[in-house]
């Protein structure tokens, strides 16, 4: 399945699109009039992912599903799930004594102020090693020294190293030794990915309230708004999650 996964994620690049229609196109050559039309197209599609109003209104729809609760009661919560990819991959951790994150930091930093406000959480965090060939330091082991360069108590610290898809993290994560799923929990991960995080823990038989992090999308995107690199990594990240939520719920694991 994690394979399946990672096959998918390739899938959902638009930028993948691209290139499977410019590699058509010349292979394609002994008819002109269809290798041109393919040609072309893989121009209009690129130059189109750089406009960012798009894939923001997909992104918008997603993060608007699960808002923050406004009022929130701390000391009625078991803890606090962190879910993991916020982290560079452990190659880019190899022969550096500072942490490595990535555009999705906020999971991470986003739990260290709960904590401070209610002395009972535990923080869950949950992730394995997401890469198909490279074997290196769990996302689990990463977060681990991440929290501990804040300050952050180990034995608060509840880890969950196995998981490498969300479905993984809900199951796995409630067969933890002293994790008791029908408490109260905060889901701590992207707004973008509440959606199937929400879906799949509560599928799972998880009690949680979404707390979301990392937007990407504001009220509104400016129309003039334009850039090949994030368009294309904005693309990826909404066709992802849409796509993927459909999936989790046909298969029933959301």
């Amino acid at each position: 399945m994690f394979v399946l996964a990672k096959l998918f994620a390739f899938l959902t690049q638009p930028l993948a699109w691209v290139a499977v229609l410019l590699a058509l196109g010349l292979l394609l050559q002994r008819w002109r009039r269809a290798s041109t039309a393919l040609l072309w197209s893989a121009l209009v599609l690129l130059l189109l992912q750089g406009w960012e109003p798009l894939p923001d209104a997909l992104l918008r729809r997603l993060e608007a599903q699960h808002p923050a609760p406004v009022k929130l009661d701390l000391q009625r919560y078991a803890g606090v799930i962190v879910l993991g990819g916020a982290l560079e991959s452990s190659y880019v951790w190899q022969g550096h004594t500072q942490p490595a994150l990535n555009g999705a930091a906020e999971r991470l930093t986003a739990a260290p102020p709960l904590l401070q406000g209610a002395p009972q959480l535990k923080l869950l965090f949950t992730g394995g090693e997401g890469e198909l060939i490279f074997k290196g330091l769990t996302e689990a082991e990463r977060a681990r020294r991440f929290y501990a360069s804040l300050g952050v108590d180990a034995q608060r610290l509840i880890l969950e190293s196995a998981s490498r898809t969300t479905y993984e993290n809900a199951v796995l994560s409630a067969a933890l030794p002293g994790v008791d799923k029908t408490r109260p929990w905060l889901l701590l991960t992207s707004a973008w990915h509440m959606p199937r995080s929400m879906a799949t823990f509560e599928k799972a038989g998880w009690n949680v309230t979404p707390w979301p992090a990392d937007y990407r999308a504001g009220l509104e995107t400016p129309w003039t708004q334009y850039s090949l690199a994030e368009g294309a990594a904005k693309w990826k990240t909404a066709l992802h999650e849409v796509i993927g939520l459909w999936v989790y719920r046909l298969s029933g694991r959301a």
